[in-house]
């Protein structure tokens, strides 16, 4: 598909943006060996609650900045990928941000992002470091033990508010502008259509 695409006039060919969601942002990345290989091959990228077994996911995060957390990295001062719980967050850091522009969206309090067997050994950086907003000052490691209820807390991590746990909800808007920027877009769209998606909740 790739190779296809890039065979295409570049100035009329269609935009190739990657996308995926929990498992399907696993899949989606699989076929990318590092952030300069997306955004080498695609037009831009939004994954939202990436499994923590996800590369390039994995290798970005375990290479961020210095000083900024696993939560929420900042990978190379922002040039290239950023991370959020919401869009609003995709503004930090402030530095300018070329196109084409590689997004995920994670929560503190993602279980699906944050389960690993590593859970029943070590203790997660996540947890060394100052903590995300949403992650309880109770919240301790233990051996085998936190690894316990991460793996159940999969099973409920959409049953919970947006921007918390596996529910993204709206945020996908603001994270879709970052990415590729609709045609046609209005202020007041941009605050009508997360309205739209909060009036119709997963159940």
């Amino acid at each position: 598909m790739s190779a296809r695409w890039s065979a295409l006039p570049a100035r009329s060919r269609p935009k190739l943006i990657s996308y995926g969601l929990s498992l399907g942002s696993f899949a989606a990345q699989s076929a990318f060996g590092s952030a300069g290989d997306l955004t080498s091959r695609t037009d831009g990228a939004l994954f939202l609650g990436t499994p923590s077994f996800g590369q390039p996911w994995g290798d970005i995060t375990r290479t961020r900045d210095a000083g900024s957390p696993q939560w929420q990295p900042v990978y190379r001062a922002g040039q290239t990928v950023r991370f959020g719980a919401s869009a609003d967050d995709l503004a930090k850091p402030g530095a300018s941000w070329p196109w084409p522009h590689v997004v995920y969206l994670q929560h503190a309090s993602g279980p699906v992002v944050w389960w690993s067997p590593d859970l029943m050994t070590r203790k997660p950086d996540w947890l060394t470091e100052p903590r995300g907003p949403d992650v309880s000052s109770q919240t301790r490691w233990y051996p085998v033990v936190t690894f316990l209820p991460v793996t159940v807390d999969q099973f409920f991590g959409v049953s919970v508010p947006p921007e918390h746990g596996h529910n993204y909800g709206n945020s996908i808007v603001g994270a879709w502008q970052n990415v590729v920027p609709p045609t046609l877009w209005s202020p007041d769209a941009a605050v009508q259509l997360p309205k739209l998606i909060d009036a119709y909740p997963l159940e």
